[in-house]
């Protein structure tokens, strides 16, 4: 296996990340019919995954909302979080890695869209039932396609106003 360790810098850069994700979904959250909420996260998940890759959209994604579930009442939805935020990091990531041309954005999207909407649709089957699962479909797909109008140009803005962070990927 010759993957490297991560350093310092990126176990701090991941951390902070998590941390801006966990205050972006606490900050403002509308309670959903089926019990969940929609939050800003998903912006900072995807510029994240466009920033800095998909090893630390996944981490600091997954993590920055489990710990917002954890801290906001919503505690036994956090182990679901985790994975699906960190699916939706990890998959940003990685279907722009090498391009951010629109089409692969628009991959990164329609994945997004796909992940939290059947990621939550599933948990919500587990912890609430169908009625509470289906009533969350169209406030999931919402909030993520809300997290990629939001996060793709911040990430641009961010990108033109420090050009080195192009190097960080």
């Amino acid at each position: 296996m010759n993957e490297k360790k991560p350093d310092i810098r990126t176990l701090t850069l991941t951390a902070l990340m998590a941390a801006l994700i966990l205050v972006l979904t606490r900050a403002v959250q509308i309670a959903t019919p089926g019990k969940g909420y929609i939050h800003l996260g998903d912006s900072g998940i995807t510029f994240t995954a466009l920033a800095f890759g998909p090893w630390v959209g996944a981490v600091a994604g997954g993590l920055g909302t489990a710990l917002a579930d954890l801290t906001s009442g919503y505690p036994t939805w956090a182990p679901f979080s985790l994975v699906i935020h960190g699916l939706q990091g990890w998959a940003i990531g990685t279907l722009t890695r090498r391009s951010r041309s629109l089409p692969s954005l628009i991959a990164a999207t329609a994945a997004s869209l796909v992940i939290i909407a059947g990621g939550y649709f599933l948990a919500g089957l587990v912890l609430m039932g169908m009625g509470a699962a289906l009533a969350d479909i169209v406030p999931n797909l919402i909030q993520a396609l809300s997290g990629a109008v939001i996060g793709i140009p911040l990430y641009f803005a961010v990108l033109k106003a420090y050009p080195p962070l192009a190097r960080d990927r």
